[in-house]
């Protein structure tokens, strides 16, 4: 195979995944990132492809804790020896790429301190005030508000930011997997969910807990966590895309690279939230215009 076959090999399998692959792709084995949503400053995507021996590589998505390994030759086709290398350079790709993530954190972390101390209270919004919510533990800065993305310890490790138009961003390289943002205090239930308004919604009517998640990639990471912290506590998982069938508490499916769903944001509960949700909640349909999502 050619250099430029296998890199169009590389390309097809982010197309397969559901990514967005760059324009151009460094087959030279270093961490490389870009964007999954269209905005010239996000970097949620990243990829590392070496052209070696056997070529390999492996790519994903923080946003929506995406990872996949990916070789130029199926595992029939290559021999015990070839298999071997090629656990050997998948190990070491995902050594590097964990080194690079971490890296990008830490500087995040500590960028986020920053900023979150030099904000000010929130005391209004146009974003909160068009939501009909109120704010809870959030911040301004300017014309931004500021929600923090927090650990179960309570360390700060990213921000979101909204602006008055609803454009949300999070912190470049800040850590988003497992971390989420608490409304109220738990009281034996509490409401995971994905965006601020939705939760601050689900706790101004029913007055339960809600952790926001931010996005549907990160549900099962924050209700893992809060399973292990919350041991008492009672989990309802709500989602903002509606699914026909739920089953709750059934083993995850081993979801491969082949068979993984081409945009797995879109249905994450059947191998999500199930094994840990006491209860799972979603709408049962997105056509009615007059009602979208949750808050409504």
């Amino acid at each position: 195979m050619t250099p430029d076959t296998i890199v169009n090999d590389f390309r097809d399998a982010l197309l397969g995944a559901g990514l967005t692959p760059p324009d151009h792709i460094e087959a030279d084995g270093k961490v490389h990132r870009f964007s999954t949503n269209g905005k010239r400053s996000d970097a949620a995507g990243w990829y590392c492809l070496h052209l070696d021996g056997l070529p390999a590589g492996i790519f994903g998505d923080w946003r929506q804790g995406l990872t996949v390994t990916w070789c130029s030759k199926s595992d029939e086709a290559m021999t015990p020896a070839e298999r071997a290398a090629m656990r050997e350079t998948i190990r070491a790709l995902l050594v590097q790429r964990q080194a690079d993530q971490q890296r990008r954190q830490e500087q995040a972390k500590a960028s986020a301190m920053q900023a979150w101390e030099a904000a000010g209270d929130c005391t209004g919004h146009p974003y909160l005030q068009r939501k009909g919510v109120h704010g809870y533990g959030l911040r301004q800065y300017g014309g931004l508000l500021m929600i923090p993305l927090r650990d179960t310890s309570g360390t700060l490790h990213s921000i979101q930011t909204i602006t008055p138009d609803g454009d949300k961003r999070f912190q470049a390289g800040g850590r988003v997997r497992g971390c989420y943002h608490a409304i109220g205090k738990p009281a034996g239930v509490i409401v995971v969910c994905e965006g601020y308004a939705t939760g601050a919604s689900i706790h101004e009517v029913t007055g339960h807990a809600v952790a926001v998640a931010f996005n549907a990639g990160n549900l099962q990471a924050v209700a893992q966590a809060l399973h292990r912290r919350c041991t008492g506590a009672t989990l309802t998982c709500r989602s903002s895309w509606p699914l026909t069938t739920i089953t709750p508490r059934r083993a995850t499916p081993a979801w491969s690279r082949h068979s993984r769903p081409r945009y797995p944001w879109a249905a994450p509960w059947r191998y999500r939230c199930s094994t840990l949700a006491d209860r799972l909640a979603l709408p049962t349909s997105t056509t009615c215009t007059s009602c979208r999502g949750w808050r409504q």
